[in-house]
């Protein structure tokens, strides 16, 4: 049985979350809190198997608490779970010690896989969050969620239509103020979100969606 704390400041979340796993004998959620500072307190308590946490959350964030919890008891696993795919919260969740993250939008079935993931010491990533630096993080032993939903970030929305209109990686860079390497990450990361094959055939997607997004 995997024990597991919530911290969760959206209380309609986390009482679905505690709905969906009450007859689940795979697990058992130990306590639930709405700050970190009371997560804390929760872990040092119940010392559960597994942690999920939000991010942005009152008194003191996911990552401060993430911190904490690993520095106190290494041996408890952390599961983001947030609505932000920004790669540099993404990156501060995982340097904190968390070995999962997954998207508040992702669906309870994707919730489960996570929790079973992590905690049997495997990391897991949500397929719809940005991977645009993750190169340290993902390996052949990472295991990435599936879901026949693509979900881009209003990022790649954005420059997914001004590839639609013919605007090239520099361009683009230059009218979103980013860097052209940061560009050209977002296009290889739509093109692995789209299952296509190459930079061209993203163009022809942007083309054919140029007017859906």
């Amino acid at each position: 049985m995997i024990t597991i704390a919530i911290a969760e400041d959206h209380q309609m979340l986390t009482d679905g979350i505690q709905s969906f796993f009450e007859y689940d004998d795979d697990f058992n959620i130990i306590g639930t809190v709405n700050n970190g500072l009371d997560l804390i307190k929760l872990v040092s308590l119940k010392q559960p198997k597994l942690v999920i946490t939000d991010i942005r959350m009152p008194k003191m964030d996911g990552i401060q608490a993430t911190q904490q919890i690993k520095k106190q008891f290494p041996h408890i696993k952390v599961l983001a779970m947030t609505m932000f795919d920004q790669p540099d919260a993404i990156k501060q969740m995982l340097d904190a010690g968390a070995t999962g993250y997954i998207l508040k939008n992702s669906g309870i079935k994707m919730l489960s896989k996570a929790i079973v993931t992590v905690a049997k010491g495997e990391t897991f990533f949500d397929p719809n969050v940005a991977f645009n630096f993750m190169n340290d993080y993902i390996d052949d032993n990472v295991s990435i969620g599936k879901t026949d939903k693509v979900v881009l970030s209003n990022r790649e929305k954005e420059i997914l239509h001004l590839i639609a209109n013919g605007k090239t990686s520099k361009e683009i860079a230059n009218e979103l103020f980013i860097a052209k390497t940061t560009v050209d990450t977002h296009r290889k990361n739509m093109i692995r979100k789209l299952q296509l094959n190459s930079g061209n055939e993203l163009v022809k997607y942007a083309i054919d969606k140029k007017y859906q997004f």
